[in-house]
Order: C-alpha cells, then sequence, then structure tokens
C-alpha cells in the first residue's frame, strides 16, 4: 500500500465535501482533487474543471496529476459506465477505483433490475409489478385490484424524487401520467414500478465491499420529505441522523443475514464484479428490515451524518480494497457519539427555485462541521448556486445534545428564501427516549 496517495473524488455535493473533509484528515495522503467541487471542497482540495461528460479529459487528469485512487460520487456517473471505460484502458489497471462497473451500478439505476435481483435471491423487500409505456392501458385496472396507499417509481435515475406514495388511484394516475406520458424524468420513467406499501421506520445502511467480503459504516436514518412530520414532496433528503436507536444486535443480525450476505452472494453468483460502497435503504417492518432500495454510493445527505462518526483513517480504508487480505483484517472504528445534519435549502426546492443569493453567517457556526452542496465563491462572497445549499452536523453524547447543537449553529445561517426543516429527529426522540 502507498504511503504518500493521490485521491481524485468526482462530484460537486455535499457528499463530497464531506468525502474530503475525512480523506484529508488522513497521513497517507499527498494531494487531493476534487472535479467539479464546490466552495467547501476548495477550502482542503484542488477543484479541477468538470470531466462528467468527457471521458478523454478525466484521462488526462489522472495521468497528469497521478491519481492513485478514483472516488465515484454521484450515481448518474457510475450508471453510465465510466468505471469501465477507465479500467478497460491498460494504462489505469493500478488504479483504486471506488464505484461499481455499468452491471453493478444497475442495482440503483434500475429499479426493475433491483427487484427482480431482490426476488432472485429470496431479500425481502415489497411485492411490486412493473410496466412499460406500451401497458399504460392495463395500469388503472391493476392498481383497482390492490389497496392503497400506492408506492409508484421510476425505474431510471431521478435525483431521488422519482418516488411517489399516492394515497387513491386518482392521484396515482396523475403521477404515472407525468412520468410516463409527460416525460418528468425524461426516458427514466418508460417504465415504471408499482409497489405495496410499506408500515415502518426508514434506516439507511452502508457498506464498502471488494465484491466478497464487506466493511459495516455508520448507520443513519434519512428524512426525505420536504414538509415537517414528514409530509410534502420527496426531496434528496433533507437530514439525517446517526446512529439508529433502535438497531440492536438483533437487529442488525437479521440485516446482515438476511440482506447483506444474499445481496453480495448475489453478485457473485450473477458474475457482477463489485467495487465500492452499497447503500441499502430499508425499512423496519414490525422488528424484521426490508429492502425499500438499492444505492450504488454513499447517500446524501448520510454521508455528512457518519461519515464525522469514522475515528478510523477512511484513506486507509480506502486504499486496500483491491487487497483482500489487507482488507479483510481492516477494522472500521465508529464513534459513539451521535451526529445530526440539517440540510439547508433554496426556497421552492424540489420544484422551481431561484439561485444568485449571498449567505450570511457561516463563519458564526460553532462546533459543527458545514458542508457545502449548492454553494459557489463569487470575490468574497459565498453564493447560493443549488437547490440543496448546505449542511450543518454536529456531534453529541446523545441524540437530544446533536439535535440542539445543530438548531442553535442553524440561527446563524442567513440567506433570502432560506429553508430547513424544524423537526429533525424529534420523531426518534419521542419514540424512543
Amino acid at each position: 500500500m502507498t504511503k504518500s496517495i493521490n485521491v481524485l473524488i468526482l462530484g460537486g455535493g455535499g457528499r463530497e465535501h464531506a468525502l474530503a473533509y475525512k480523506i484529508n484528515e488522513s497521513p497517507l495522503l499527498n494531494k487531493l482533487y476534487v472535479s467539479p467541487g464546490n466552495a467547501g471542497t476548495q477550502q482542503i482540495a484542488e477543484n479541477i474543471s468538470t470531466h462528467d461528460n468527457n471521458i478523454v479529459e478525466l484521462k488526462k487528469t489522472l495521468l497528469d496529476k497521478e491519481i492513485n485512487l478514483l472516488i465515484i460520487g454521484p450515481e448518474a456517473l457510475l450508471v453510465k459506465g465510466i468505471h469501465d471505460e477507465i479500467i478497460n484502458d491498460a494504462r489505469f489497471h493500478k488504479l483504486i477505483i471506488i464505484g461499481p462497473k455499468k452491471i453493478g451500478a444497475q442495482l440503483e439505476g434500475s429499479k426493475l433490475f433491483a427487484k427482480e435481483f431482490m426476488h432472485k435471491y429470496n431479500i425481502p423487500t415489497a411485492k411490486f409489478k412493473s410496466f412499460t409505456i406500451q401497458d399504460f392501458s392495463s395500469i388503472e385496472d391493476y392498481l383497482k385490484t390492490i389497496s392503497p396507499p400506492f408506492v409508484i417509481k421510476a425505474d431510471g435515475l431521478a435525483a431521488g424524487k422519482g418516488v411517489y406514495i399516492c394515497s387513491n388511484i386518482h392521484s396515482a394516475m396523475d403521477e404515472i401520467n407525468k412520468i410516463m406520458l409527460e416525460k418528468k424524468f425524461g426516458n427514466a420513467g418508460n417504465t415504471i414500478v408499482i409497489e405495496e406499501f410499506l408500515q415502518g421506520i426508514e434506516l439507511s445502511v452502508f457498506i464498502l465491499t471488494d465484491g466478497t467480503e464487506y466493511k459495516l459504516l455508520p448507520i443513519a436514518k434519512d428524512y426525505k420529505r420536504i414538509g415537517e412530520n414528514d409530509t410534502g414532496l420527496n426531496t434528496g433528503g433533507m437530514g439525517a441522523i446517526s446512529p439508529v436507536p433502535f438497531v440492536n444486535e438483533k437487529f442488525l443480525n437479521k440485516i446482515k443475514s438476511q440482506i447483506i450476505a444474499p445481496t453480495l452472494e448475489g453478485l457473485k453468483k450473477e458474475n457482477i464484479d463489485y467495487t465500492g460502497f452499497i447503500f441499502f435503504g430499508l425499512i423496519n417492518v414490525n422488528g424484521n428490515p426490508m429492502v425499500i432500495e438499492y444505492n450504488a454510493r454513499l447517500g446524501d445527505p448520510e454521508t455528512q451524518a457518519i461519515v464525522p462518526r469514522i475515528n478510523s483513517d477512511f484513506l486507509e480504508l480506502l486504499s486496500c480494497i483491491n487487497h483482500p487480505k489487507e482488507f479483510l483484517k481492516h477494522e472500521v472504528e465508529i464513534s459513539t457519539k451521535t451526529a445530526m445534519t440539517i440540510i439547508f435549502t433554496s426556497g421552492g426546492y424540489p420544484e422551481i427555485y431561484k439561485t444568485g443569493f449571498k449567505i450570511d453567517g457561516l463563519k458564526n457556526v460553532d462546533n459543527a462541521m458545514v458542508f457545502h452542496a449548492g454553494i459557489k465563491r463569487d470575490k468574497n462572497q459565498y453564493i447560493t448556486n443549488g437547490g440543496r445549499v448546505l449542511a450543518i452536523t454536529s456531534l453529541g453524547n446523545d441524540l437530544q445534545s446533536a439535535i440542539e447543537q445543530s438548531y442553535k449553529n442553524a440561527q446563524h445561517i442567513q440567506f433570502k428564501n432560506m429553508y430547513f426543516r424544524k423537526d429533525l429527529g424529534l420523531d426518534i426522540l419521542d419514540e424512543f427516549f
């Protein structure tokens, strides 16, 4: 294992800032680059121009910067097959790539692929049926045969916004019209999956795997709905807490034996070479974990909550993933502290919103971490530049203290049309403490 590692992180959101923050702590690090990065990564790494659609330019950067380890953050790049394009070039056979190849990324890139995979390998998940645009005329008749609420999912990538829970057939067909006929998510909505609704508490489980062995990372719970008390539209995520109090040893063992183990076994049987993160979006149904979705990368905003709880050298863990013996013996040290993350958004998100507003108060945040997402630096000012603008993460000895610290710091942040949820973590406090 090299002791002087050059790292490139692809992406420009809060997840990438959090990863850069953790990797920057490692004594193994030589140079850290983020593409395109944001105003936060610029403080601890070198931002370089984006390579989203230019594999030739990316390869040139990998060579020029002598990159040893590449982390692919955004799901779209994974689903596009960027790992395959790089590793098939003999010049990069020694490059460590964190993120699966194209076929493995289909766990996230296609809801139907994931559901059929789970069904094949007896991984607990909701009952489902899929429909293509050619089947459109039969969808309403099918909905009449099952009980609401209906869970409607666009098959492809939709930036975390392609899932709808509808209380009646009228609202379900309205959303299906928007997805399939009005092309709300483009070709990602040519196929939809309709699932039974599962009642329970959601949680996010993350592993890093070399395709055979895996390392369990901190477990989190995120908050997807825009409105308080989990109302309104789904978003990319409005906040997160870690750990999750109801995940005791018994429940964790069920996750390992019923979900993680058969997932890795299924990947092997399908000859899917998988190196990177798997994010299991789970729901606790009467004490039993069931899979809602897979992601082929770390979650956002969960990364902003789980990364600060990793006490061991994260870069060292990543750098040994191509060395089975080293990876197997590596121990991930997780803090006993609780993390709580608040996401600040532009008013109107996840629908229509305006950007370009000055952000005040970042310097006043105390005893907490600020992770930039939709922010750019203009001269000496920070300016909003996206729907999800920034995250504040606090660590506390318990959930109550972490919540209090994050909301105390939230009072310092100001920008026009700013919005954040004020009830994050309170449901868990009420039910489990």
